[in-house]
């Protein structure tokens, strides 16, 4: 029996792993986009000890740090865990896992525009990383949706790539960090198009243009040749919610100062649960707590 099972395999898992590693608790990591959703970020500037540094190096040395200690990782997507009295069964792919302790560090889907297009078109030139497809896209013309700060971050990758980037966003204006803001305003090839929406993308067999619900110089139409989408992002909570784990309104896992939700022995940190400021360096440092706490409750048994 494991003295903890972390689902994730994201900075977060990694982050929990390397500690309870430490702890020289006994531990499985399981979880299947191995470095999370940072992986698709390319420039990183806010971790501290890295001036600058690319999401999937940053997830590399975090998961080779927590590989030098005994941990067992499998690359393996969970289907559901269930209490027992002695802990928690954790199945994956037709395999069983014993745990005396969970650590939900399973982050954040991308959120989908759910509009008429989008389906039949994403990877026809709509996307979801500017990292991973902006490159084919050189010297095109293509519309980042959203406005947040990882929105920003889209537009700045694609600015390198497309002849002109606009930024759709439905609100008054555009909300990303100061720093991500000034580049975005020094970017001659990023306009900023706001209280706007996105009614369809439209194309046969590529992205040809979209349908906005309000004229933009004087057309509803837009002619492009991609879209992406950076509207957020929706909590992988299913799971902790199907254990009797409390969620918020936002589907985010309800926790402590200590990383404890409400079931005893079933802890969470990152993206998943429920912190107001989400970064990657915020996630490692729940998964800390949760790893401690994790301790505690076994040693206190």
């Amino acid at each position: 029996m494991y003295d903890v099972i972390i689902i994730g395999a994201g900075c977060t898992g990694f982050a929990a792993a390397m500690y309870s590693g430490r702890f020289k608790m006994k531990t499985l990591i399981l979880g299947e986009l191995i470095g999370g959703l940072i992986t698709w970020t390319d420039s990183v500037e806010n971790y501290p000890g890295f001036n600058k540094i690319t999401g999937q190096e940053l997830a590399d040395k975090l998961r080779n740090h927590a590989l030098e200690y005994k941990i067992d990782f499998k690359e393996l997507r969970v289907a559901r865990i269930e209490k027992t009295k002695n802990g928690f069964n954790v199945y994956a792919k037709n395999q069983k896992f014993l745990g005396k302790t969970i650590l939900f560090a399973t982050g954040t889907e991308i959120k989908k525009l759910n509009v008429k297009g989008e389906g039949i078109l994403t990877n026809r030139g709509v996307h979801f990383c500017a990292l991973c497809d902006g490159y084919a896209y050189q010297n095109k013309i293509i519309a980042v949706v959203g406005g947040s700060d990882s929105a920003a971050k889209e537009a700045l990758v694609l600015s390198n790539y497309g002849k002109k980037i606009y930024m759709i966003h439905r609100g008054n204006e555009i909300h990303p960090e100061p720093i991500n803001y000034e580049q975005i305003k020094n970017k001659k090839n990023i306009g900023i198009i706001t209280n706007t929406n996105v009614l369809e993308i439209n194309g046969k067999e590529k992205v040809e243009s979209i349908t906005l619900d309000r004229p933009y110089k004087n057309s509803k139409q837009l002619k492009l040749d991609a879209v992406f989408v950076a509207i957020g992002h929706i909590p992988m909570s299913n799971m902790a919610k199907a254990l009797g784990v409390k969620l918020n309104e936002k589907s985010e896992i309800i926790i402590d100062r200590e990383s404890k939700t409400n079931i005893p022995g079933v802890f969470a940190a990152g993206d998943v649960a429920d912190s107001k400021f989400k970064q990657a360096i915020t996630g490692v440092g729940e998964a800390v707590n949760a790893v401690y706490s994790a301790y505690e409750f076994i040693n206190k048994k």
